[in-house]
């Protein structure tokens, strides 16, 4: 990146870490059960509620014990199962004529990443019906209050139910963008591991995964706070010691509710201090060719690691530690590679691929535009970098 872009970026973001204390950042309240949502929504006098979903969810079976609660507490709800894997500004729009239609006066979002972005979406709209998606892309250009928003994580790993961002592809031109404000983050989130036994051990891995590049993301990047390095360190140390578990014994409750308190906490610290250039180029790659988001973070992650090289030596070092794979005593250098190889160790116990064929060759300089303008200025990456500087990642991933 050439001097005069790295001084507006770096001038940028030295303005947005010093707001970072007055900013209104908040906590979700969290639920330990679905069943106890009956008198939250009572007491917050809603009497019809929008469930956002997607047809897995329902095929499997996970809402029932949700519109069974309910049902026994004569609460009316509507369900909206159609969200996809990268939900779409379309998506967005058939929740929202249903959310009006019945009259309804709160959502949840049930289900992954997916559906929990999509109801966030979802609020966004009916708090500003007047401005499209379009318009709301970027930071702080929603201002308005929300309906009674609460997030129900069926996947530990995407971090939505605590942070501010919800990402939305356009239906018609297939770009993937994110929209951040405070109204977004979740009143509530319910942290059930029942709710996770289901997931397969793919999903599981790639979802840990997901949460393990939004905590070292928020670490390694130059916006952090001491509360922010603390819930990264939480959630790499949770993972490390949890997502084995996860993945060879779905029914390890243990393990499940470990990994959901990791993405609690990997999300909270992204969702303040921000993430960087592997999600810009995973969000790219989501929107052009639906690659499930979890696992082009996994397969990204050490290669960005590996490019920033003695940048982030001394916060590998940190974060090898949480991990048990260092002493506080190793050498920076050896501590940032036990790091990096561990997590390379770790994708080969859970047999991901290490490249994605869907990538089109000649697609490459137009998605490293895309995460270029989604990057830059915004993300406080530890090393700057621009389209043609991205395109290199996007050939070392591509078959």
């Amino acid at each position: 990146m050439n001097p005069i872009n790295t001084f507006c970026c770096r001038t940028f973001q030295t303005a947005f870490q010093a707001a970072l204390p007055f900013l209104p950042y908040r906590k979700p309240q969290k639920i330990s059960s679905v069943k106890k949502l009956p008198d939250i929504l009572s007491a917050h006098g809603c009497g019809h509620v929008l469930i956002v979903t997607d047809r897995l969810i329902t095929g499997l079976g996970l809402t029932r014990s949700l519109e069974q609660a309910l049902r026994d507490h004569k609460i009316a709800y509507t369900l909206y199962d159609r969200t996809v894997a990268n939900p779409t500004t379309a998506n967005v729009e058939e929740a929202r004529t249903l959310f009006l239609q019945k009259d309804c006066d709160a959502i949840i979002g049930f289900g992954g990443g997916s559906s929990m972005d999509c109801a966030k979406a979802v609020g966004a709209r009916i708090a500003q019906p007047r401005k499209s998606l379009a318009r709301m892309k970027g930071i702080l250009r929603v201002h308005r209050r929300l309906p009674l928003l609460i997030a129900v994580p069926t996947t530990a790993g995407t971090g939505s139910e605590t942070t501010l961002a919800s990402v939305i592809t356009d239906s018609r031109t297939r770009r993937k963008y994110a929209i951040s404000d405070f109204p977004l983050i979740p009143r509530y989130a319910v942290l059930d591991p029942r709710l996770t036994v289901s997931l397969p051990p793919f999903i599981t891995a790639t979802t840990g995964l997901d949460a393990l590049t939004h905590a070292v993301e928020a670490y390694i990047g130059r916006s952090t706070t001491r509360d922010t390095r603390r819930a990264a360190l939480t959630a790499v140390r949770l993972i490390f010691q949890n997502l084995d578990r996860a993945y060879a014994n779905g029914s390890d409750l243990k393990a499940r509710r470990g990994m959901l308190a990791a993405s609690f906490h990997a999300g909270y610290a992204f969702s303040k201090s921000y993430v960087g250039y592997i999600h810009a180029v995973a969000h790219s790659l989501g929107g052009e060719y639906g690659t499930p988001h979890g696992l082009a973070n996994a397969i990204l992650l050490p290669h960005f690691l590996d490019a920033y090289g003695p940048a982030i030596y001394r916060k590998l070092h940190y974060l090898a530690v949480a991990a048990g794979v260092a002493d506080l005593d190793t050498p920076d250098e050896t501590a940032a590679r036990a790091f990096v190889q561990a997590i390379r160790d770790m994708e080969r116990r859970f047999r991901l691929p290490k490249t994605l064929p869907e990538i089109c060759l000649a697609d490459i300089p137009k998605l490293a535009r895309y995460a270029d303008h989604e990057a830059n200025p915004l993300y406080p990456v530890p090393v700057l970098m621009n389209a043609r500087e991205l395109e290199a990642f996007y050939h070392k991933v591509a078959q």
